[in-house]
């Protein structure tokens, strides 16, 4: 349990679990991750008969992890120390363990929660909404990504290299789990209002927003790659079809008229997409050269083709295009005496510099993928 001055609950909760072991017949202990409590936690829940270890890094995962990694038994049982959640019904957790899961879950919405024991916010926008990002980015199975209550195996949680320190830890553990491909599995639990007269730990909005950044960060593919191509093919849709009405003042559609400054825009549209992709790559290549996440072998394949030279000749190859485009429109238009009827030849240019930005983008966004690796 992560404990951070919870004098007015802890020994509720040590006494269940206690409880809980004996008359489960459960060789084990309780564990308490104190997180620098003033009120005398620690000697409330010593004289109660359990271990309480001390986190100096304040933090719900840093109390967390640290806990994980001092405990001692096999399978091990987390859950917040506010009364919350029923120590005495830990037996589907234990069972699922003993049936081969790696992660056992509770979930809050299918146990049931006591009137007034979840915010409103929470219970309606701030769980279901972040629960199928995660569901939706990650492919996982869990339908509360944030219960307090869960059960692991310890190796196979201590395998994942936990790091995050706050609350998002609670979201570090599944999305992990879940890309290692572990064995999770969820269990309906019932969620009470916790016994304290003060305030939770938990902050709304930065809380829920450090949840929605760490599935963000952790998934380039929907951070970078989704929002990177969707531009890019609008711009690069968008760029063809106004090229072949060149000869046209403007393309009408639906009675708008699109031209040169839709020329302009799509190209910008290009560019950006263009280095969105390319942030994707990096990111997603650094995550695993880090062992952060699981290497992609579309990431891999990629990388083997698309080699430093490659990469620089490419980069060299748009910008020559460009350049080249530039003085041949130009030379047209000046051929022109620089009329409005040579200046259609200008209208090139901007399919040209977008060429140029996207050549410059590869050669240094090569560089920065080759220092990566080395």
């Amino acid at each position: 349990m992560p404990c951070l001055n919870e004098a007015e609950t802890i020994g509720v909760c040590v006494s269940k679990a206690k409880r809980f072991l004996d008359e489960s017949g459960i060789d084990g202990e309780v564990l308490i991750a104190d997180n620098g409590s003033e009120d005398g936690s620690q000697v409330l829940a010593t004289d109660l008969g359990a271990r309480v270890i001390n986190v100096p890094q304040r933090g719900y995962g840093a109390a967390l992890i640290a806990g994980i990694h001092g405990a001692k038994t096999d399978y091990i049982a987390m859950g917040d120390a506010d009364d919350s959640y029923d120590f005495l019904s830990l037996d589907p957790f234990v069972a699922a363990l003993d049936d081969g899961a790696d992660l056992v879950m509770g979930n809050r919405f299918k146990g049931g929660i006591e009137p007034g024991a979840m915010p409103f916010l929470h219970r309606y926008l701030g769980n279901p909404v972040l629960s199928f990002i995660g569901r939706l980015f990650f492919q996982s199975p869990i339908g509360d990504f944030h219960c307090g209550l869960r059960a692991f195996r310890r190796e196979s949680i201590k395998s994942l290299n936990l790091r995050a320190p706050g609350m998002e830890f609670a979201s570090e553990m599944v999305v992990k789990a879940t890309v290692a491909d572990l064995d999770i599995r969820e269990v309906p639990t019932k969620l009470h209002q916790d016994g304290r007269s003060r305030k939770p730990h938990l902050n709304t909005w930065s809380d829920g927003w450090r949840h929605l950044k760490f599935l963000l960060t952790f998934s380039p593919k929907w951070l970078f790659l989704y929002p990177g191509m969707t531009l890019f093919s609008i711009g690069l849709a968008a760029m063809i079809t106004l090229a072949l009405h060149i000869q046209d003042d403007a393309l009408v559609f639906f009675g708008l008229h699109f031209g040169v400054s839709t020329m302009a825009l799509s190209g910008g549209l290009i560019v950006v997409g263009f280095q969105l992709v390319y942030f994707w790559l990096v990111t997603r290549h650094l995550a695993a050269v880090r062992s952060l996440i699981p290497p992609s072998q579309l990431v891999t394949r990629i990388r083997s083709a698309v080699t430093l030279e490659r990469q620089l000749l490419s980069g060299v190859l748009l910008i020559a295009v460009g350049l080249g485009v530039i003085i041949t429109a130009t030379l047209l238009w000046q051929s022109k005496q620089y009329g409005a009827e040579g200046s259609q030849y200008f209208t090139f240019i901007i399919p040209a510099i977008t060429a140029i930005l996207t050549g410059v983008q590869i050669l240094f966004g090569a560089f920065l993928i080759f220092m990566i690796d080395e």
